[in-house]
């Protein structure tokens, strides 16, 4: 019998973790995955805060709502058997205003249908012991919300992958997906790979690489980038573990908080701009492809009259240090402006569908011999794992309905 032969578009953590799971689930398939890059992990997966996340923000029931829960357990075993970092530094989330209090209850509420483990509501005096110098008028503590280092979980991932026999194939950038022989062939200029499945987990580009495979264009990816502020050593051990504000459910990102590191640093940020380019790290980065993609597409401008107030109060903060560190200093007053330094940032692949709404849920389509991973931001890389057994699942039909 011929080998069987699967591609896999994308070398960040799903790609990875998905390409993982073929080989324990099918021993003897040849897995091959090809990225752009000339490494694995180089974009949303080596730019990620490095938290494990619990499940407390997510609509009961939903994609996110079950990997998450299931995919933090997976990546705290994987971990412990690789001896990789984890550490279960636990996670405040702080209300600040009565408005923030009765949203914080409502959260609650919903990390309760969630099942996330060992949640309880605390007062000011247990802030302050939990986290000596953040101040709030009750909190939610989510002691087993961790920090780890995906790109290591990435690299051993990959490693993973080519000990089963199989290849990561880097610097090859997806440009042609065509039928072929009863199978797939998957072309990098002349170069090219016949594979009898294909999944695509191209994270930012996923919306025009599925397009190559015949997919439709919604939902599209809009770029938005997160910039962080690293806070000065002498003031990185005011921060226990990681501080976070209440959610505005209206926006689908969390607000700037403090982010301890499995290193030792300790974050502020992100915010959340929209970037120039889907790869635009920097404000400096533009792409005029890129910028045209993103006029063209209708959802654009119907997000955008939604949501400009917010998008001119983020573009303060990325211009401003001290706009930045204004809602910060609400949480922990004694680290201000003068207290960080601008530190790395990243880009998180929104999508985005044509009425202008944002998509929320993990979405994944099905064509024929291809999959396409469309939407994943996070808790996507705390749900890799878990993410890879679905998309097998589906595949092999053993789940009905996609997110």
């Amino acid at each position: 019998m011929a080998e069987t032969t699967v591609g896999i578009v994308g070398a960040g953590i799903i790609g990875l973790a998905v390409g993982r799971e073929i080989t324990l689930r099918r021993p003897g398939t040849r897995v091959v995955v090809l990225e752009k890059e000339d490494r694995v992990a180089a974009h949303q997966t080596g730019h990620n805060s490095g938290v494990v996340h619990a499940g407390i923000y997510y609509t009961p029931g939903s994609l996110k709502a079950r990997l998450c829960t299931r995919g933090a357990a997976m990546i705290r075993e994987y971990c412990a058997e690789r001896r990789l970092p984890f550490d279960e530094c636990g996670k405040l989330v702080v209300a600040v205003t009565g408005e923030d209090v009765v949203r914080m209850d409502a959260l609650a509420a919903r990390a309760g249908d969630n099942h996330v483990p060992g949640l309880r509501r605390v007062g000011p005096a247990e802030i302050r012991e939990i986290e000596p110098h953040c101040t709030g008028l009750a909190a939610l503590y989510s002691p087993h919300t961790a920090i780890t280092d995906y790109v290591r979980i990435a690299e051993s991932f990959a490693a993973d992958i080519t000990a089963a026999g199989g290849e990561i194939r880097t610097s090859f950038p997806v440009t042609r997906i065509t039928e072929a022989r009863g199978g797939i062939e998957v072309a990098s200029g002349a170069e090219a790979l016949r594979a009898d499945e294909l999944i695509i987990c191209a994270g930012v580009q996923s919306d025009l690489v599925a397009g190559l495979a015949g997919d439709d264009p919604a939902p599209r990816i809009v770029p938005f980038r997160g910039e962080y502020m690293f806070i000065r050593p002498e003031k990185a051990d005011l921060i226990r573990g990681l501080i976070y504000p209440v959610p505005d459910p209206r926006y689908p990102f969390l607000g700037v908080h403090f982010t301890r590191r499995v290193n030792g640093t300790v974050d502020v940020g992100p915010n959340a701009v929209l970037a120039f380019a889907r790869e635009g790290y920097r404000f400096s980065d533009a792409s005029a492809r890129d910028l045209l993609d993103m006029a063209r597409w209708p959802g654009t401008w119907r997000m955008a009259a939604r949501h400009w107030r917010t998008g001119v109060k983020e573009i303060r903060g990325s211009l401003s240090t001290k706009a930045f560190m204004k809602a910060a200093q609400d949480y922990v007053a004694e680290i201000g402006p003068e207290d960080v330094h601008p530190g790395g940032s990243g880009v998180r692949a929104q999508a985005l569908d044509r009425d202008g709404a944002l998509v929320e849920d993990f979405r994944i389509h099905r064509l024929g011999r291809v999959t396409a991973v469309r939407n994943a931001p996070s808790p996507a890389a705390t749900s890799s794992m878990a993410i890879a057994e679905y998309v097998l699942d589906t595949i092999e039909g053993k789940r009905d309905g996609l997110g």
